[in-house]
């Protein structure tokens, strides 16, 4: 409920522009453009004007804190005057600037650090506040008010994006351009906006990441509240000769930049065109929903266009149900069809498609609604226009039309684009941009997905993996031999064929014999990547004479191709034989900068020319697991298939949660092909591994630090306790997740109004859902939150017991901008009030903030809550006037 730390530079109480009167025109174009479009946007609020060209005598003990610093001078005044702002007690300032390099960018990020300012800049073209009047920007002219966010690694791109919005009728309620090197990042920008009440969905355009961690956080933060649209440039060819596993050859940069938008709940586009059709659907406003698209039209031709688009797109086509049809036949022509697409005939009226898109809006099997009208010389386009812009009002599913044409249907465009309907020029761009809008519908589900490292079948060996890896890094070695790979997976109970070393052909033989013929020979060095490239790898071998062949022929033959290899031996394992069963592959890569990402596909000989990757972020949970092998190629084939049952994918899950257990626990990991898997209706087993390692990344088994290698951070399971009640029973405290938003919503209800009011400063009935999804899906980096619930047993309608739990208490706490301290907040429900519950929940979250390193905790109390105070004062917190609301007192405590 606090102000966002950020305000005094996105909502600026006063603006102070920094000029330079002495200036001539011809140095100071910046300041120029920026004054002659700060004065055509007519921001009405006071406004203060400092000249740089004169000195100034200040005295401190006079000043008062001031807003918005506005700076756009020449790159060699640039310090002195940010140096002047912070001297005259500005809270933040806003440099507008190109072309600055790193180290002046350096100093002036300390110096802007030094006092205490929020610095969008160096290298901005600066920002804009539409409902404010308020362009502070070099961008162009002031954007109209509305509802998207526009932030933009591209000055270029976001002038062409404001012209854009122009001539299309969409609004901005925030525009920002944001460089190379800027003090105020990305992140800071996507967590302000989406706490920002003006703003309903938000537009991104990047060029590169610097801080995945820090991203993902402030990403799937505001996607959580708000529909984020995502357009990077930049695609690296997946490919990489170094590489030393299929997986770590296969896997690109921006492939996993997808599969990290898409865990964040966000959606990402692949040309300029389609964020301009994403943005034309989030200004009106749409949200969340499935991929059924209906198809009304007046024409069979384009309907048939957008209905091939539909497949396409991984999207169905919404037939009407039985009932929609039998109500509706009636009010169309005889020629109309309503088997798939609503052909409504040529010469359709207003009144049909008016009739047309209310049915599909009442039938639950339609998500949205798609209406193409192509010119007819007997219809009135601008009436059938006019009179849909008037049913939107009546329409609660996203309705996008497509009116095909020029000159003739101008005029329908502009009024169904001023009823809030987007609008397109051909089925293709319609489809796709529904596209956008259903991709949500599956990316916020993935965003809720906040699975702990562990899954909860039987714990790994840790310590033998661990020890594995040592003894590999200790002999100087990186990549781990056949044996020793599928070693560290059987320590996370991976399925493996028996592998057993020979170190001669007499040792082959015998072990051939034990575990029966047919068996594999691989050859085993750890200096040969892929073993087939070198005819290492023998396959069906029936007896021992032809053991003791192929093993002399495959040691003379890798001797021969690789002279340097270091050969171990030849390890023998059974056959797998199964005519049934598919192969797959599992494989790990890191890629930078979000750390590793799991990967699955077709697998076998052939995996770099298949090519089938689908990605995820780990940790994984069954849920996870299931998409990710729902998006590959080979998932149509894991059913039933060409005569073979149906495969066992819950044991393809198994190994999916157990990679990605190996990822989160072992942060040495670089690459990993788990490759083939041999699946069928039994179980999976692997059949070979390869795994590559870093001694970059050191075991950390601090609480908190050894997850610092992923992107996105686990479920902190290790916080769950569980402690009594003073009058029996007893009550848990864990760090909150995304499934407790309702489980929330409840306990504000229980709450009185006066405790209410001391925790939010508000006496609201109810929790709004958007503050309950930002309460309960938090990023446990930057935030925690600890709940208290009770576990009840009640007596449900069919007589049986069923266990229900509830929140009782909640504590809280924000990392400070400044990193080393934080906010807490703390709250308990009045019906548990003097049973210890308020002071277990801030000794519980002060001893996660220490975890994370943080130095100091500290807290705003009512001055007419004497029951926190004496909490805060019983816990060590001192307790002090806020000097600027007496309302309030400020409690801190070093941790």
């Amino acid at each position: 409920m606090e102000k966002h730390y950020l305000n005094s530079l996105l909502d600026p109480s006063s603006i102070s522009i920094f000029v330079n009167q002495k200036a001539s025109k011809s140095d100071y174009s910046y300041q120029n453009t920026f004054l002659k479009l700060f004065e055509e946007g007519q921001y009405t609020s006071e406004v203060e004007w400092i000249d740089t060209s004169l000195s100034f005598e200040i005295n401190k003990n006079e000043l008062k804190k001031k807003g918005l610093a506005i700076i756009a001078l020449p790159h060699h005044e640039l310090v002195a005057a940010l140096e002047l702002a912070g001297r005259l007690k500005h809270q933040s300032a806003v440099l507008i600037s190109t072309g600055i390099d790193k180290s002046t960018s350096d100093e002036l990020k300390d110096l802007a650090k030094h006092y205490g300012i929020q610095l969008l800049g160096p290298n901005t073209m600066g920002f804009q506040r539409p409902y404010l009047h308020l362009n502070a920007s070099v961008m162009g002219d002031l954007a109209s008010p509305g509802p998207l966010a526009l932030i933009a690694q591209s000055g270029a791109l976001t002038s062409a994006m404001l012209d854009w919005a122009k001539t299309n009728g969409v609004g901005f309620s925030f525009v920002a351009s944001v460089g190379q090197n800027a003090s105020v990042d990305i992140a800071e920008l996507l967590d302000f906006l989406g706490n920002d009440a003006k703003t309903q969905s938000i537009v991104l355009y990047l060029e590169g990441i610097t801080s995945s961690r820090k991203f993902m956080s402030a990403l799937r933060a505001a996607a959580n509240i708000k529909p984020v649209i995502v357009l990077k440039s930049g695609h690296k060819p997946a490919g990489n000769e170094a590489a030393k596993t299929h997986c770590g050859s296969i896997v690109g940069t921006d492939a996993v930049f997808d599969a990290a938008i898409r865990r964040a709940g966000a959606v990402r586009v692949k040309s300029f065109v389609d964020l301009f059709s994403a943005a034309k659907c989030l200004a009106s406003s749409y949200r969340p929903v499935g991929n059924r698209l209906a198809i009304i039209t007046n024409g069979g031709g384009p309907g048939v266009l957008a209905a091939d688009r539909v497949s396409e797109n991984n999207l169905l086509l919404a037939k009407l149900s039985d009932e929609s049809i039998e109500r509706l036949r009636p009010t169309l022509s005889a020629l109309a069809s309503l088997e798939n697409l609503v052909d409504l005939s040529e010469e359709a009226t207003p009144e049909q498609y008016c009739a047309a898109i209310e049915a599909a809006n009442s039938d639950r099997a339609v998500d949205g609604i798609l209406v193409i009208y192509s010119p007819k010389p007997t219809v009135d386009s601008l009436e059938i226009a006019n009179a849909i812009a008037e049913l939107k009002k009546q329409i609660n599913k996203p309705l996008l039309s497509c009116w095909i044409g020029d000159s003739s249907v101008v005029e329908s465009r502009l009024n169904l684009s001023n009823a809030n309907i987007p609008t397109f020029r051909t089925p293709e761009a319609a489809v796709g941009a529904f596209e956008n809008i259903s991709s949500f519908y599956t990316n916020q589900k993935l965003l809720q997905q906040t699975p702990p490292p562990l899954s909860k079948t039987s714990s790994p060996d840790l310590d033998g993996a661990k020890l594995i890896i040592e003894n590999v890094l200790a002999s100087r070695r990186t990549v781990l031999t056949e044996m020793e790979s599928k070693a560290l997976l059987s320590a996370f109970h991976i399925p493996i064929t028996q592998t057993i070393l020979a170190k001669s052909a007499n040792e082959a033989i015998m072990i051939a014999n034990q575990i029966g013929y047919p068996v594999v020979l691989k050859i085993d060095s750890p200096d040969v990547s892929h073993k087939s490239d070198v005819n290492g790898v023998a396959l069906d071998v029936m007896n021992a004479v032809s053991v003791r062949d192929v093993y002399a022929h495959m040691t003379q033959t890798v001797t021969h191709l690789v002279p340097d290899a270091i050969i171990n031996g030849i390890t023998v394992q059974k056959m797998v034989r199964n005519k049934r069963g598919r192969e797959i592959y599992i494989g790990l890569v890191n890629e930078e900068p979000f750390g590793p990402v799991i990967a699955f596909g077709a697998g076998g000989t052939m995996i770099e020319l298949l090519n089938d990757q689908s990605m995820e972020l780990p940790p994984l949970n069954q849920y996870l697991a299931q998409q990710l092998i729902s998006r590959s190629r080979i998932a149509q084939t894991l059913k039933e298939w060409r005569g073979a049952p149906a495969v066992n994918e819950e044991a393809i899950e198994h190994i999916l949660l157990r990679v990605s257990e190996m990822a989160c626990e072992l942060p040495q990991l670089v690459e990993m092909d788990i490759n083939p898997i041999i699946v069928d209706e039994f179980g999976a087993v692997a059949v070979d591994a390869r795994i590559v390692i870093s001694n970059s990344h050191h075991l950390n088994n601090s609480q908190m630090g050894l997850y610092n290698h992923l992107a996105i951070l686990p479920y902190p399971h290790q916080y769950e306790q569980s402690y009594p009640l003073k009058d029996g029973g007893e009550y848990q405290i864990r760090p909150i997740h995304p499934d407790d938003a309702d489980m929330l919503k409840a306990f504000y209800k229980t709450m009185s109004p006066e405790s209410r009011y001391f925790r939010f400063i508000s006496n609201a009935p109810e929790l709004p859902h958007s503050m309950a999804a930002k309460f309960t899906l938090i990023d446990y980096d930057r935030e925690m939150a600890l709940v208290a619930l009770v576990r009840n047993s009640e007596l449900a309608s069919d007589g049986t017991r069923v266990e229900t739990e509830k929140i009782i208490g909640v504590s809280r706490y924000s990392t400070n901008p400044d990193k080393a301290s934080c906010e807490f907040s703390l709250a308990v429900g009045d019906d548990f009030g003097g049973q210890g519950i308020g002071s277990r929940l801030m000794l519980n979250i002060m001893e996660v903030a220490r975890d994370k390193g943080l130095s100091e905790i500290d807290g705003l109390v009512l001055s007419k809550n004497p029951g926190m105070l004496k909490l805060m004062r019983n816990l060590g917190f001192s307790v002090e006037n806020l000097v600027d609301d007496s309302d309030f007192k400020i409690v801190r405590k070093k941790l």
